[in-house]
């Protein structure tokens, strides 16, 4: 069920007391339209054609969707509630690969309500450990904010890549939280942003968030990057994250790389802003990491028109990984962890 809203300060995401209600981003900048999820089925479908998206975001509604799933199902009796957990777990969390916070909310909400000892106390317990999600992913989003508002102080002109703001998390963003901190505080602001194929994420959702908040914006194709750093229009880009290994290559949307390869080449600092919840310190490196394959009609079609001959095979992978080497700092909840990031992101764990 779908419902079109005139309140654009609507959160991304929210529990509506026996239901999930969330922007649908496939429907942005044109339509505002509040989609109700009440099934699993709906939440997977959700997640995966990307009406809901943003690592924190998808994780979020991955941990309301643990919820919902025993809302539906009524498990009659402890046995079957706890079973109902890992089915739940397996189904939304495998919705999509790549970014990691979705497996860590599912898991999280499981680890809580399992201990409940009859199906009502597993539901409460799933529903309470959500809730602490979303204001841990809103407080979050708070001190990396702050954290980075400090951190690129006297700097006014900056690039993103895709969206890692509000329509990507439960608070005001990662990397675009940087960048309403700094607005917050009364400074100057410029954002570079990238139309960022083939979905148009930053075109389609960032433009469009960082407009209704008034902040300054213009957009520009992906490949004009290097033209616009050498130009002198970027001093700094900040991007998120869907994955970070524990030597801090990281995983973003697809274009992230050559952002950070011109930016090198220019000279100009490179951030990432996530939170903890998106290191994955199982991983040794990006290798590691799974890359999700889109289906091909995202790249051979746009906006519902054909860009490509009929038949023609696509590559589609959703994300790349960008090297540690290649990044100035990660931009956290609990500070920017800076190179040596081995050390710096096992230090902040501990």
């Amino acid at each position: 069920m779908s419902r079109s809203e005139s309140n654009e300060q609507h959160p991304t995401i929210a529990w509506a007391g026996d239901r999930i209600e969330i922007i649908d981003q496939t429907l942005l900048p044109e339509e505002l339209s509040i989609i109700e999820l009440s099934t699993v089925d709906t939440v997977v479908d959700a997640i995966y054609r990307l009406a809901v998206r943003g690592a924190p975001a998808i994780g979020v509604c991955g941990a309301l969707g643990i919820v919902v799933g025993l809302d539906e199902r009524r498990p009659r009796d402890i046995s079957a509630a706890r079973q109902c957990l890992d089915d739940l777990v397996d189904v939304i969390g495998s919705a999509r690969p790549t970014a990691v916070n979705l497996r860590w909310a599912v898991e999280r909400v499981r680890g809580a309500a399992i201990v409940g000892s009859t199906p009502d106390e597993v539901r409460a317990l799933a529903l309470s450990e959500a809730l602490a999600i979303i204001a841990q992913d809103e407080d979050s989003c708070r001190r990396i904010g702050e954290a980075g508002r400090a951190e690129l102080a006297g700097i006014t002109k900056i690039m993103t890549h895709c969206n890692a703001g509000r329509l990507a998390t439960a608070g005001w963003g990662t990397a675009l939280g940087v960048i309403y901190a700094k607005a917050a505080a009364g400074e100057r602001v410029h954002v570079m942003v990238s139309e960022t194929r083939p979905l148009l994420q930053g075109s389609r959702l960032t433009a469009w968030e960082l407009q209704d908040a008034g902040i300054d914006v213009t957009l520009m194709s992906d490949g004009s990057d290097a033209s616009a750093m050498a130009a002198g229009r970027v001093e700094a880009v900040i991007v998120g994250a869907d994955r970070i290994a524990s030597n801090g290559d990281t995983a973003n949307k697809v274009g992230t790389l050559s952002h950070a390869v011109n930016a090198r080449y220019a000279g100009i600092p490179f951030y990432v802003a996530a939170p903890l919840s998106t290191f994955d310190i199982s991983l040794v490196s990006g290798d590691e990491i799974e890359i999700e394959l889109r289906p091909e009609s995202e790249l051979t079609t746009c906006l519902g028109r054909s860009v490509a001959p009929h038949g023609t095979s696509a590559w589609t992978p959703a994300f790349d990984v960008t090297p540690a080497g290649l990044i100035t700092a990660i931009i956290t909840e609990v500070g920017v962890l800076r190179p040596p990031f081995t050390t710096s992101i096992r230090q902040a764990f501990e």
